[in-house]
């Protein structure tokens, strides 16, 4: 091609982009023209009727859980913690696996331990409470509330030929600590026991305010036994928790996502065990407090890019609540979704799995919140009783910089997820209605998921003296699009409201983003203390724009902005 062609197919090019059209790579087959195809961006219309109240606002982003659960006592573990706490205005709750496993109390990938329990030579039990206490009293000074998961088996009470631990990268879940107790009335003194130190230590009142919850994912291979043996399991261990503290919240079963014909199956026959059985423990009625299930989505590599599968975590939700709605007497109790995240596991980087690289930036945020609404919207469509949206995700002590783990933060420094959190406790009151022109419904959604046009969507919520309206552009595809023009209406407002205050915060690529800094500062493994004084400037929430005041026309203010792909907003309006 000679250089007069060259300067006129740059020209042409600069113009195409400034008109929000995308020109394909060109071909280096003369025989192959270069095709220009139009992109076409529609402007979004969003309205928000704070005069609609449709339901409570309950913080179910208040959640959060992990595997290791030693690194709760680890420098970064304890400033999470602390974060976590100051985020929100209501209680956090944590849950963590391995709070009875045997072993030095040094983590692993996918492993803890505490040591709680061993047996001397003649077979008496022996406790040692100190690895168990620094995690718990980690939890006390954060100011945090323990969702207190029974599991796993000690070695000493352990049945089955395998080995005890089985080490990351292999399967964790093979070994005997997921087996059945040789002994229940030994496990269920165990779990009184572990119970009634954590009330001599911690104080009733506090305890009858934390839940207890048995074993993780019995219905696949974290527990080696039937699920008959799982409902004994259940029996046994609620009625040591009821020994030491008889008012305890306790439940389960904690299993995976009911979209599975499996986990379907083993939710539903749980329930009728509990409804309709007789505790194997006790003799007398099955005690349930909350029903405990969880529900994941599944990203996946597609023609070079990322692909969520957002419809497969609302399915799960969907049909596991279908199941609740069954049993009229549990209908009302709180359902705890222990684990609702877009995929299994947290443990597994992106050095694993290339498509977990999702974890590090907007993506990530952006399907939560699309996630969020669908959790609503389904508890509403059920009416059932919602209480939490547990993030397995915390932090990943000693690893990389964005080395891909499902974390909120890496090494101290906070990623865009964490910041959507940090925006949904800033919402609060009851849920009111909104409708926009760019979203994609729950029914299309639990279809086939986002995989045309993106959500362009909005949940807002009012309280008393002021309104709070998130916004996120989302789509399953993690690839380039152009930002969508949007408007925002917010009517409804206080007739004495004249003039408001509005705060825009935003989640993109250059607002409460730690990780394009750091992608722009060259990846460094060892930041220099500037740098990471920088990365620490840029992984809290962030304006879009400085605080402006608002006069109020017949009700109704309106807000334009530009919503980037996998972005976020919260916009807060205060009278």
């Amino acid at each position: 091609m000679n250089m007069p062609s060259k300067i006129f197919l740059r020209l042409a090019a600069a113009i195409i982009l400034l008109n929000n059209v995308h020109v394909p790579a060109q071909s280096t087959s003369a025989e192959q023209p270069v095709t220009v195809q139009p992109v076409t961006v529609q402007p979004v219309t969003i309205h928000v009727d704070l005069d609609k109240t449709i339901g409570p606002y309950t913080p179910i982003y208040s959640w959060f859980g992990y595997d290791e659960s030693n690194y709760t006592t680890m420098p970064n573990g304890v400033k999470l913690l602390k974060e976590l706490h100051d985020l929100s205005p209501v209680p956090v709750y944590i849950r963590a696996h391995h709070l009875l496993t045997s072993g030095n109390g040094v983590a692993e990938l996918k492993w803890s331990s505490t040591n709680v329990y061993t047996e001397d030579a003649s077979g008496k039990p022996v406790y040692d409470f100190k690895i168990l206490d620094g995690i718990f009293d980690e939890y006390k000074k954060a100011g945090v509330r323990p969702m207190v998961e029974l599991g796993f088996m000690p070695s000493d009470l352990a049945t089955g030929k395998e080995p005890y631990q089985v080490h990351y990268p292999g399967r964790t879940t093979s070994g005997s600590v997921q087996s059945p107790p040789k002994d229940y009335d030994k496990w269920r003194e165990l779990i009184r026991t572990v119970t009634a130190h954590l009330v001599d230590r911690y104080g009733k009142d506090t305890v009858l305010q934390w839940y207890f919850e048995v074993w993780n994912e019995p219905n696949i291979d974290y527990w080696h036994a039937t699920p008959e043996e799982y409902w004994k399991l259940y029996d046994y261990s609620v009625a040591g928790v009821r020994a030491a503290l008889p008012g305890a919240k306790v439940g389960g079963p904690a299993s995976t996502g009911p979209g599975g014909e499996g986990a379907y199956k083993f939710l539903d026959t749980f329930l009728t065990h509990v409804s309709k059985d007789k505790s194997a423990a006790t003799g007398k009625q099955v005690p349930l407090d909350f029903i405990s299930f969880h529900a994941k989505g599944q990203p996946r590599i597609n023609e070079g890019h990322v692909r969520m599968g957002l419809d497969k975590e609302m399915i799960d939700v969907d049909r596991g609540f279908e199941i609740v709605v069954r049993y009229p007497q549990f209908r009302k109790l709180p359902i705890i979704l222990s684990e609702a995240d877009p995929e299994g596991c947290a443990a597994c980087s992106s050095k694993v799995n290339p498509a977990n690289n999702y974890r590090n930036g907007t993506l990530y945020p952006a399907y939560t919140a699309a996630a969020y609404k669908g959790l609503f919207e389904l508890e509403q469509r059920h009416s059932v009783n919602l209480i939490s949206m547990l993030s397995w995700s915390f932090e990943f002590e000693d690893k990389d910089y964005f080395e891909g783990f499902r974390s909120l933060a890496t090494n101290g420094i906070d990623k865009p997820i964490l910041n959507f959190f940090r925006m949904s406790a800033l919402m609060h009151g009851d849920r009111v209605s909104t409708t926009s022109t760019g979203q994609v419904s729950l029914d299309s959604i639990l279809a086939s998921g986002v995989r045309t046009t993106p959500d362009i969507d909005a949940l807002a919520t009012r309280d008393t003296s002021e309104a709070a309206v998130m916004l996120w552009n989302y789509h399953d595809v993690d690839e380039p699009a152009a930002a969508s023009p949007t408007t925002v209406t917010i009517s409804g407002l206080p007739a004495n409201a004249q003039r408001v205050l509005v705060i825009h915060y935003r989640i993109d690529d250059t607002h409460s983003n730690a990780y394009t800094v750091w992608k722009a500062m060259g990846s460094p493994q060892h930041p220099t203390g500037e740098q990471y004084a920088e990365l620490k400037s840029k992984d809290g929430l962030q304006l879009l724009t400085s605080p402006v005041w608002m006069d109020v026309a017949d009700g109704s203010i309106t807000v334009t902005t530009q919503m980037p792909r996998q972005s976020i907003s919260l916009l807060q309006v205060k009278w």
